[in-house]
């Protein structure tokens, strides 16, 4: 196959991936993504466990050492189906305490520590840098296996170079869907639906490429199972112990990989999915392992002696002429290296971002200051990390070379992440564990897994460290530690490591009493079934929410806090979008801060902002269990107390509210009689002058002209009256007409005056306002007039500015308005869109109104199914219409 073929064939699958995630996204966005979050598309993701490694490497693995290859599916299968209590716990505790990834998941475990994320990340990035390097070295050899072939007869293409070229464009691929914002939630549905698609095209290739040798070469199953039995490498070799350290060594790593945990726990929508991917995860694995052991064993007899057994999976087909065949094989090898790579590098990116860098950045600046700076610090951090973990990955690969066979690379990557086992089990299931005992099984861990089995595999080691040990200790010896000899390698290496690490975890959490922040994690997680979704919070605050809401929309993104704040005040009985600063409210702030930068440094932040909060010694008995029955009653009263507690509040602002009301009524009776007195007595006065005969022409015009004023204000004030009247009665007609968002602003900001020269800058992007809308387009004018209007006459800014920001969310289209003015007092927010309501400020120094305007846009909204809203904590006056699904048509 020319390798101008390969090149535009791999471009091309690669730009339907492109094309397959930007829609995912777009319909996600719009609110239409509803089948993305299907058990199907949950459980095809989770095929990212099988990578290049078991695509191509199987087939080598089974070619040397016969049905062993069966442990890398067994491990995973038996997780699935024996312990899915645990994956639904783990799931439950992703959603509930907002973890990101599995160095999240120990940190929050551990009381929101940072060095322990830290250490989980390193340990994490050491022991993938080996799984990227086996998918760079698949896609090198696939591609120069495949593209010798050519017409001209290509060299290998210089394996170092497909290498690198492919590290680069997967890098831009996962930069552009895996990091282009912070995301609270750490969902990357365009990913995710890609590797969905990338899923059945690497099974769709490994099944054709099996039936092809079962029926197109070896003549039938039955003639296939007679060459199983000849075969020259026995199936069975008989070492159970093998087989069972490799059974649990796959096991340990589908649950610590941290790709695995990426899909599993943190792009689950639903922890139901898992009920699904119970069985059809196994089934999938089953069907990407049928034909193994087929094509192993036909290649062994049809290809050349010494012919690369990891990649007859590929040369087979090409072998017998199957070129169409051979390609299908290819590009389900390239699928099933880039899914794997795009989806560790995102987790490793992040792990990195929020734990190593958030962190060192929080140390160094105080983080009331540093909000906004943080949100763009971790962006690029992520980006920057998704180049550096594939440059190790690429490093790895120059270092090792390209002789080493798949599965050995994959077993080292294996150990490597399994040393997160002990405190991931651990802190999920027993309340006593510590962040020390965690922090001395890991770091013990690891290194003996780097000393065993990780330098070792770079034959950096001095071959006299390797036969006399470290310092010529011969029970430091890599290969036969602490004396014991004749193991295999791998287990050795895995038992040594896991059995310090467990035991020093076990042991140093017995003898270290756990921080009190590490106990309420510790019954937060362990009974993450029976409690609600957080542990009780510590401390008062002394931030103030206007404040909290600044600081969050830095890092959240406004919509996301606006939303966030709006439904605590809500939940608390309140109205508007600044709940009460509880400590309830903190922890669950705390929660969603740690969608964006993790648990530790959304700890640090919230912790800061509350100016110390401590922990009592109360606090300290409330999680003991030994009093469970009396603290669950207590929190029962409490909670009956809050309630009656924010009752109480709601009817003394309803009471305020309506006493307030009360002074509008009496003061809407005198205005409304001196608004209506005032332009009838210039009307009467000025007509009684008209009738005087001597009246110059000019006097006679002049006074007339005020006549005709006074009328047209009287006009208008009746015509908003009647207007009132007719919305809140329900019987306004509509005119609906389609039309776009963008004519109706040109229209409202003409309308308003605003114009060149007017002393209102305005503030808009154009292209975020071409949105065709069915709706009243001269209703929704006058809201737009009015709220221009007053921002011209009441913006006191030395340079007053107007911004019209227009965005979609979920099926909605919001037009906000955020003038740079001084606002509306907070105590007065609540009355801005009752009928006659003048405000103080800088609402009172403007020109005189009849305080009719916003009450009626108000009307105006709820007829046309949308709303509007003043929006706090924006600088200035800033007020958000929504228009409905109903009312915004999405361009087609």
């Amino acid at each position: 196959m020319g390798f101008e073929t390969l090149v535009a064939a791999s471009l091309a699958y690669v730009a339907l991936l492109f094309a397959v995630a930007f829609l995912a996204e777009r319909r996600q966005r719009e609110g239409r993504g509803a089948w993305l979050r299907s058990p199907w598309v949950y459980t095809l993701s989770l095929s990212i466990y099988c990578t290049a490694w078991t695509f191509y490497g199987a087939v080598g693995y089974a070619a040397r050492s016969g049905l062993e290859f069966l442990t890398i599916y067994l491990g995973p299968s038996l997780v699935m189906v024996g312990w899915w209590w645990t994956l639904r716990k783990l799931v439950r505790i992703g959603r509930t305490q907002r973890v990101t990834s599995i160095a999240d998941l120990i940190s929050s475990r551990f009381g929101k520590s940072a060095p322990l994320g830290a250490l989980v990340t390193a340990i994490a990035v050491a022991g993938i840098t080996p799984y990227i390097a086996l998918q760079l070295q698949s896609i090198s050899l696939s591609f120069a296996a495949i593209a010798d072939r050519g017409e001209n007869g290509l060299v290998a293409g210089d394996l170092r170079l497909v290498a690198f070229w492919t590290a680069v464009g997967l890098a831009a691929f996962t930069v552009l869907f895996g990091t282009r914002n912070l995301d609270p939630s750490e969902r990357h549905h365009g990913i995710v639906i890609a590797i969905a698609v990338e899923a059945v095209v690497k099974l769709v290739a490994l099944l054709a490429v099996g039936a092809f040798v079962v029926w197109g070469l070896a003549g039938g199953v039955a003639e296939t199972l007679a060459r199983i039995e000849n075969a020259p490498v026995p199936m069975w070799t008989g070492e159970r112990g093998r087989w069972a350290g490799l059974i649990f060594l796959s096991a340990a790593a589908f649950l610590t990989l941290p790709r695995m945990f990426q899909v599993m726990v943190v792009e689950n929508d639903d922890e139901r999915h898992l009920a699904v991917a119970g069985w059809a995860f196994p089934l999938y694995v089953f069907l990407m392992s049928l034909f193994v052991v087929p094509i192993a064993v036909v290649g062994l007899e049809r290809l050349p002696a010494g012919s690369n057994p990891d990649l007859f999976v590929l040369t087979l087909p090409l072998a017998e002429g199957q070129e169409g065949l051979s390609l299908l094989s290819f590009l389900g090898g390239l699928s099933s290296a880039t899914s794997m790579v795009i989806v560790a590098t995102i987790a490793l990116a992040t792990m990195i971002s929020n734990h190593i860098v958030a962190p060192l950045w929080l140390r160094a600046r105080p983080a009331e200051q540093t909000a906004g700076e943080l949100r763009r610090v971790v962006l690029i951090a992520r980006r920057l990390s998704v180049a550096g973990v594939l440059a190790l990955g690429y490093l790895y690969f120059r270092l090792t070379g390209a002789g080493t066979a798949l599965s050995a690379i994959g077993l080292i990557a294996f150990a490597g992440v399994a040393q997160i086992l002990p405190a991931m089990v651990g802190g999920v299931i027993w309340r006593g564990a510590t962040a020390r005992g965690a922090a001395a099984g890991l770091a013990a861990g690891a290194t003996l897994w780097a000393w065993t089995l990780f330098l070792p595999s770079f034959g950096v080691l001095p071959a006299s460290v390797m036969a006399e040990g470290a310092f010529g200790l011969s029970w430091l010896r890599p290969r036969a530690l602490f004396g014991i000899e004749g193991l295999d390698p791998l287990l050795h290496s895995v038992m040594w490591s896991l059995l310090v690490n467990a035991g020093l975890f076990v042991l140093v959490s017995l003898v270290t009493f756990p921080t009190p922040l590490e106990r309420l994690q510790g019954e937060s997680f362990v009974n993450v079934f029976d409690r609600g979704p957080a542990p009780r919070a510590l401390g008062r605050a002394a931030a103030e929410p206007e404040a909290l809401l600044v600081f969050a929309s830095r890092l959240l993104g406004r919509d996301a806090a606006l939303d966030l704040f709006r439904e605590e005040a809500e939940r608390q009985g309140k109205s508007g979008h600044l709940p009460d600063t509880t400590p309830v409210f903190l922890a669950r702030l705390e929660r969603e801060l740690a969608g964006s930068v993790g648990a530790a440094a959304a700890h640090a932040m919230v912790g800061g902002l509350a100016k110390g909060s401590e922990v009592s010694v109360d606090d300290l008995m409330a999680v003991a269990g030994e009093a469970q029955q009396i603290i669950e009653y207590s929190a029962r009263l409490e909670q009956k107390s809050a309630e009656a507690e924010r009752t109480a509040r709601a009817l003394r602002e309803a009471n305020a509210k309506l006493t307030r009301l009360a002074a509008q009524k009496d003061a809407f009776l005198s205005r409304i009689s001196h608004e209506l007195r005032t332009p009838m007595t210039a009307i009467r006065s000025f007509s009684a002058i008209l009738r005087e005969e001597d009246l110059r022409p000019d006097e006679r015009r002049r006074f007339a002209g005020i006549v005709e004023a006074e009328a047209q204000r009287l006009t208008r004030l009746l015509d908003d009256l009647l207007d009132l009247s007719v919305l809140k009665e329900g019987r306004l007609s509509l005119d609906r007409r389609e039309g776009y968002l963008s004519d109706v602003i040109d229209r409202a900001l003409a309308a308003a005056g605003v114009l060149p020269g007017s002393g209102l800058r305005v503030i808009r992007d154009p292209s975020s306002e071409i949105v065709p809308v069915v709706t009243d387009l001269d209703r929704l004018a006058q809201v737009f007039i009015n709220i221009v209007s007053n921002a011209r006459k009441y913006c006191d800014a030395p340079s007053p500015e107007l911004r019209i920001a227009v965005r979609r969310r979920a099926g909605e289209v919001i037009v906000d308005f955020v003038d740079n003015g001084r606002g509306i007092p907070a105590e007065e927010r609540e009355l801005v869109f009752e009928s006659f309501t003048r405000l103080g400020g800088s609402w009172r120094e403007g020109p005189d109104g009849a305080g009719l305007g916003l009450a009626i846009c108000r009307e105006v909204m709820a007829r046309l199914g949308g709303s509007i809203a003043y929006l706090p904590g924006q600088g200035g006056a800033a007020f958000r219409v929504v228009l409905p699904a109903g009312l915004a048509r999405a361009a087609e």
